[in-house]
């Protein structure tokens, strides 16, 4: 039976796998990359299974493609299909980005133009998927790196994009960040324009400092100007289930978990503000 996602959580990662499959990490909810598992059978999937015994699962995809002008791969879809139907998460996410195009697969997250045309093509692919699968998606605001001349905002878009579709959001506050930087806009004001009653979920991750831009790693800490962002984006959103993603440099889980901590009471700081107020 499928549970609900709520309060704090981390991406499994191989070093820790006993730790989860043991149910001895001190986590909420645990998210893996779906991709990762869409295998028949096979040790990772008899892994994840034992690990979702302990905990609550979110798949997190990376390679959908909601983007794709070509449409949705029927092989794909059927395949998560498959491992939704074993795994029963709470939460299936994908990013709004592209990765392919005839067949072929950039194993990348490509950013899209905010058109007009361009949201007609993801919001007639998230039906699509969403058909499939059988139930709601939440899709990531991604980090970007260059910008395309377009008739609105990134916040916009997403926002626009919810409203057609019914789709939620997992917020990434790191990626806010990273191209609010990289851009030149104001991350207060992406917040201000996310219909934060469709966030179902936030991530939260590290970067570098590129020779001229800011990269989004996942292989640092939380930094402070995005646990900031974080609190500003609890103040309005309330409760979010959030997690840590952490894919590179990945320190002992006790390291992970001190983090998380950090992200338990901003939470709970940002609720008695909303209280008093």
């Amino acid at each position: 039976m499928a549970q609900h996602l709520s309060g704090f959580g981390l991406g499994m990662r191989r070093p820790h796998y006993r730790s989860y499959i043991d149910g001895t990490a001190p986590v909420d909810f645990i998210e893996v990359i779906s991709e990762n598992f869409m295998i028949p059978g096979g040790k990772p999937l008899d892994t994840l299974l034992k690990a979702r015994e302990n905990y609550p699962l979110a798949l997190h995809g990376v390679s959908l493609s909601i983007g794709s002008a070509d449409g949705l791969r029927e092989d794909y879809l059927k395949e998560l299909r498959h491992l939704v139907d074993i795994m029963e998460p709470a939460v299936v996410s994908d990013h709004l980005c592209w990765t392919r195009i005839d067949g072929f697969n950039s194993h990348d997250l490509l950013p899209l133009p905010y058109t007009e045309e361009a949201l007609g093509v993801v919001c007639d692919n998230i039906g699509r998927a969403q058909a499939a699968l059988g139930q709601r998606m939440l899709f990531e605001n991604p980090s970007s790196y260059i910008l395309f001349p377009g008739a609105m905002t990134e916040w916009e878009f997403l926002g626009e994009m919810t409203r057609r579709t019914g789709c939620g959001l997992l917020l990434d506050v790191n990626n806010i960040h990273v191209s609010a930087v990289n851009h030149g806009f104001a991350a207060a004001d992406y917040l201000a324009g996310i219909p934060m009653d469709a966030v179902g979920q936030i991530h939260l991750a590290g970067h570098v400092q590129g020779e001229h831009l800011l990269i989004d790693t996942h292989d640092q800490p939380v930094p402070p100007e995005v646990w900031a962002l974080y609190r500003a984006a609890m103040a309005l959103a309330g409760p979010v289930p959030t997690m840590i993603e952490r894919d590179d440099n990945i320190p002992e889980l006790e390291e992970l978990c001190e983090e998380l901590d950090v992200a338990r009471g901003i939470s709970a700081e940002a609720a008695g503000e909303r209280i008093a107020a």
